[in-house]
């Protein structure tokens, strides 16, 4: 029987997150309008050899959403905090979008605490970024989005959705991440919150936070990098580049995949992933 989220509260607020198998520890960090369902399908092909965990950040998915800090050195904080709770010392930490750049963080901060580290479609590794949440950081942001990720919006796009699927049209691994994500946004506690998760990396021009001048100073671990060729929120050559800065780590490429590599072809990432861990020493 699937075992259920757990819940604790830290610094006063509740965080919902995923705890399952025995060995070895994964931490997996979801994205920007991400939860733990983005990583579902991973936990069942590794809670057998690894123990995997998988926590909602704070504000997201079950996960409280308090007004405050939404930084990524928050955010690591908040998961190193996790860690100690639950007795766990060091961890294999795999990040997705806005994730990758908590797990960075996390790495920065907490060096001694990363065995490996695996970034999906990260941010944090050069300035473009999608309009789509460049646009989340204008003013009257937050007006617009009550609109959009109103029931009455949401209820019509569906149904256009539903219409389209009648007559075969079927939606990629981007395009049901992200819907999933808008959907749950129906609340002003949870627009208020993505939009200061977006805003503490983003701006009008780009991404603000950049991983490249302190990679190089941090002690060396195994390093993976995956990515969808076909990426439209954050460019694959941001691969490529994060070499000039660890030119051991590996990278690989998922050819006509979107942002989401790992819903596009869950069997490969979750291969690639288990080989990483099992071919390189903590």
């Amino acid at each position: 029987m699937p075992q259920l989220p757990e819940t604790i509260v830290l610094h006063g607020h509740r965080l919902s997150f995923l705890d399952r198998g025995d060995g070895p520890v994964v931490l997996f960090i979801h994205g920007i309008l991400g939860s733990q369902h983005n990583w579902k399908h991973l936990v069942d092909r590794m809670d057998e050899t690894q123990r995997v965990i998988v926590p909602d950040l704070f504000g997201h998915g079950a996960s409280a959403k308090p007004m405050g800090d939404y930084s990524l050195s928050s955010h690591a904080a908040t998961l190193r905090d996790l860690l100690d709770r639950l007795g766990i010392d060091t961890v294999t930490v795999v990040g997705h979008s806005l994730g990758g750049g908590i797990a960075m963080q996390f790495f920065y901060l907490f060096p001694e605490r990363v065995e490996r580290l695996v970034l999906v479609a990260s941010g944090g590794l050069g300035r473009e970024v999608s309009p789509l949440l460049r646009s989340a950081t204008l003013p009257g942001a937050e007006q617009v989005l009550s609109v959009i990720a109103s029931g009455w919006v949401l209820d019509r796009v569906e149904s256009v959705g539903r219409t389209a699927a009648r007559v075969g049209w079927k939606p990629g691994a981007d395009v049901g991440a992200i819907w999933r994500g808008f959907t749950s946004l129906g609340d002003r506690e949870s627009r208020k919150a993505f939009l200061a998760t977006t805003r503490a990396v983003v701006d009008p021009g780009g991404q603000t936070v950049s991983a490249h001048d302190h990679l190089a100073d941090v002690r060396p671990i195994p390093v993976l990098l995956v990515w969808g060729t076909k990426d439209r929120m954050i460019p694959a050559w941001h691969a490529i580049k994060a070499q000039e800065s660890v030119p051991s780590c590996r990278v690989e490429l998922f050819e006509g995949a979107g942002h989401f590599p790992h819903l596009d072809d869950p069997d490969r990432f979750a291969d690639v992933l288990a080989d990483f861990i099992a071919t390189t020493a903590p």
